[in-house]
């Protein structure tokens, strides 16, 4: 074998010659007639190259129809058999939907609130530690065909860093009678997540530790809280409590390969279920005795007392104590809709599905909706981002409003 780069030397090209002996009887190629082809010249139709070598697929030929050089085109060969996908329907139920399946009218805009606009739809997702998750919002077939914004929401956050990170997903549905009730779910969704963000080492350490009592009366507190906020954003706009609110639901979930605690809490409708063994299971939290609904406060919550055990006042984030004020605030009433709240440790291969509203009532309401997707989903293996946008937009004719999920994958 002659060294990288170098040409063997017997001289001219007998060295073709050596390799390609046509004087052998049981190796040399017959053309028409049997006659021998003589390897030193091309066959006709064939380009000139090393004597006694055959043009090799990728080089040009002659062609009498062409200049020299022209590509030679191979006619495709048999293709192995296609392995069928599993059909997937565009609607499920007794028949189509009644709307169009894509949008057709923007919502309005204002020249000076740019700033409220919301998409048609919003798609993320993400992988920590054994988990994949999933998450879309959809406007509804209804909003699309009138024009109407999606009215809900839909927010996926990581706070801080490495096996210590903690991840928010929180799904919004503003209340249907008032105009700027996606604003309303924008800002429950913004509003839990600065609260949750503010406070996510101690959440992510409750979680791994198990401490289901302490997450329990923080995230409650938080909760009402943030809907404390939405009812000061609703007197300032003029409007009534239960115009301006929305139904607010979480999953919280730490980073830490060795943490499978999944933690929901929410108020409002919806749904979460899960789907183990091919088998969908309606696991909404139960609704609490009204005795229940209140919990102690939790220091490190983002969420300090409003005063001392002597009575002396402090700011919200500083510990700095004031004057007492001239008059006693009112305590912040819970939200109309009792807070749920639900720690549970996922097995292998578990999905996990949190849903507004738009698609836990078709999914409870809908056999095959919820047959369907468990054939999709049941293999185990998350889909792509296009797949579980495609998933949740399953068509169910009588169910027409917006579609928001997060849906987690166990390894």
């Amino acid at each position: 074998m002659s060294p990288q780069g170098e040409t063997p030397t017997t001289g001219g090209d007998d060295w073709w010659d050596k390799l390609y002996d046509d004087t052998a009887p049981d190796t040399a190629p017959t053309g028409p007639g049997g006659t021998l082809h003589d390897r030193s010249r091309p066959a006709p139709g064939a380009s000139a190259g090393p004597p006694g070598r055959d043009r090799a697929p990728w080089e040009p030929e002659h062609r009498a129809d062409g200049p020299p050089g022209t590509p030679r085109t191979f006619p495709a060969g048999p293709r192995p058999a296609a392995r069928l996908p599993r059909p997937r329907p565009e609607y499920v139920g007794d028949g189509p939907p009644t709307y169009e399946p894509e949008p057709t009218a923007l919502p309005p805009a204002r020249p000076q609130g740019l700033d409220e606009l919301v998409a048609d739809t919003v798609l993320d997702g993400a992988r920590y530690g054994t988990y994949t998750l999933r998450a879309a919002s959809v406007r509804g077939d209804s909003a699309r065909h009138r024009g109407e914004p999606r009215r809900d929401a839909l927010l996926t956050a990581r706070f801080g860093s490495g096996d210590a990170a903690l991840v928010l997903v929180a799904v919004a549905t503003g209340a249907r009678p008032y105009a700027g009730a996606h604003l309303a779910a924008a800002d429950a969704c913004r509003w839990i997540g600065e609260a949750v963000g503010r406070s996510h080492g101690r959440l992510a350490e409750d979680i791994r530790a198990g401490r289901r009592r302490d997450l329990k009366s923080g995230l409650h507190r938080l909760t009402d809280r943030s809907y404390g906020r939405l009812r000061a954003r609703a007197a300032d706009l003029g409007l009534a409590p239960d115009e301006y609110t929305a139904g607010l639901r979480c999953l919280l979930l730490t980073a830490d390969p060795g943490c499978r605690t999944r933690v929901f809490f929410g108020v409002g409708e919806g749904g979460l279920f899960r789907l183990r063994d091919g088998v969908w299971q309606d696991i909404e939290p139960p609704v609490p005795e009204p005795a229940a609904l209140t919990g102690e406060p939790v220091i490190g919550y983002g969420s300090p007392p409003a005063e001392t055990a002597q009575g002396d006042r402090l700011t919200m984030d500083l510990g700095i104590t004031t004057p007492p004020a001239p008059h006693v605030d009112a305590p912040v009433p819970p939200p109309a809709e009792p807070f749920r709240f639900r720690a549970s440790v996922a097995r292998p291969g578990d999905t996990l599905l949190l849903a507004a509203r738009g698609l836990a009532e078709p999914l409870r309401g809908e056999p095959a909706l919820a047959e369907e997707l468990a054939g999709r989903w049941a293999t185990g293996e998350p889909p792509g981002l296009a797949q579980f946008l495609a998933d949740t937009q399953l068509r169910v004719k009588g169910y027409a409003d917006d579609r928001t999920a997060a849906a987690i994958w166990e390894a």
